[in-house]
């Protein structure tokens, strides 16, 4: 489903030039569940970022469903990652003035009462089929990130990508936050990458990529 090949990604700071991939390679099959972890400031985000289109390397490839979307130009690539990715955030990333189900509805390509009502079932299946109507700062960090899972399945993408989603939640919410997302990505038969700093979370997925020295180290 994913595969990057010799991923070269570095940063400036004034003089200093830091490495953050260092010709990293890897493979993530179709409906697989894996998580990047690795210290603090191991590009574990930099890598998901550049997997999912939104980060370009300065060398290297990254082919989704057979897809080179780094040869795609800007509108393209776009339109590829708003057709075949859902994205989950650490901080929700809803719009303060929309409800639940409009924040939910965000990603949807159709308009129109039935993609309304998938929307609707959707909310219903995470659980806020009362909470429609409210706001984000009616509703607990729980309930948000309930609202950011139905926003990244509700156009059916074959990838969800999700940094931290759990990483604002205390551990009683973050489990039932992971359970229902493995639950929602195994019923749809879609590929899970996630970022976490969490061994214990990583531990529950197909597989754990390390990420450390730029380059996917599991020894």
């Amino acid at each position: 489903m994913i595969t990057a090949t010799n991923l070269h990604r570095s940063y400036s700071i004034g003089q200093k030039t830091i490495e953050v991939l260092h010709g990293l390679d890897l493979h993530i099959a179709r409906g697989e569940k894996v998580f990047l972890c690795g210290p603090s400031g191991a590009g574990k985000t930099t890598l998901m970022y550049t997997l999912a289109g939104l980060e370009q390397p300065q060398q290297g490839q990254v082919v989704i469903a057979g897809t080179d979307i780094y040869a795609l130009n800007l509108k393209k690539r776009a339109l590829f990652r708003n057709k075949t990715m859902g994205f989950i955030f650490q901080n929700y990333m809803l719009m303060p003035e929309l409800t639940a189900l409009e924040n939910a509805s965000l990603a949807t390509a159709v308009a129109g009462r039935e993609a309304t009502e998938h929307v609707v079932a959707l909310l219903e299946r995470v659980g806020l089929g009362d909470r429609l109507n409210h706001l984000p700062n009616e509703l607990s960090g729980g309930e948000q990130q309930r609202v950011a899972i139905a926003r990244a399945l509700a156009h059916n993408p074959d990838i969800i990508f999700a940094d931290e989603p759990t990483g604002n939640l205390d551990s009683r919410n973050g489990g039932q936050i992971l359970d229902l997302l493995f639950s929602l990505a195994e019923e749809g038969g879609k590929t899970l990458v996630t970022v976490t700093h969490d061994a214990s979370i990583a531990a529950r997925g197909d597989r754990t990529l390390i990420i450390r020295d730029g380059v996917v180290d599991n020894a």
